[in-house]
């Protein structure tokens, strides 16, 4: 039966310019809960007869996403490049309600957190919606997958 699932992620460190302890905890989550529990099965490699569990490894590449994809042993299966001029503004607007949830963390209260993380999370829905949109046809996953690999996304968009 096959494994439709992401047993294996990596991001380009070449890609992270730069981290903070903040944004390595959401780094180190989002990989952990995505490993956990994830669905991900690649079109044209499935209909090529390659079978996960799949080994993705992310990064920018001239302005686009690259997923490349690769079989449990290392064959390579595919690699899917997205267009990330769709990704700027819901990236912008993540890491801006990002830094004021971190900052409310240390010094607001507990209402002004819960408003704040609102609408962090209504920001990652979106985006995670938009990015199974721009996945269609190319891999099928879920909804938890797509918003976990928004916040890999973002890791790699980092500036400092």
């Amino acid at each position: 039966m096959p494994d439709h699932r992401i047993s294996h992620i990596e991001l380009d460190d070449a890609t992270i310019l730069w981290r903070n302890a903040d944004v390595e905890q959401e780094r180190r989550v989002a990989i952990f809960d995505l490993i956990e529990e994830n669905s991900f099965k690649p079109v044209r490699a499935s209909e090529a007869g390659l079978e996960g569990p799949w080994h993705l490894r992310l990064s920018v590449e001239d302005g686009r996403l690259s997923l490349a994809i690769s079989t449990q042993a290392g064959e390579p299966a595919e690699t899917l490049l997205l267009g990330l001029a769709r990704f700027r503004r819901p990236i912008r607007e993540y890491f801006a309600i990002c830094d004021s949830y971190y900052q409310a963390i240390r010094k607001a209260t507990a209402q002004e957190i819960e408003t704040i993380d609102m609408a962090r999370r209504a920001i990652h829905d979106d985006a995670a919606q938009l990015l199974l949109e721009r996945l269609e046809g190319k891999a099928e996953t879920d909804f938890q997958t797509a918003r976990r690999l928004f916040t890999l996304i973002c890791v790699l968009h980092i500036k400092g």
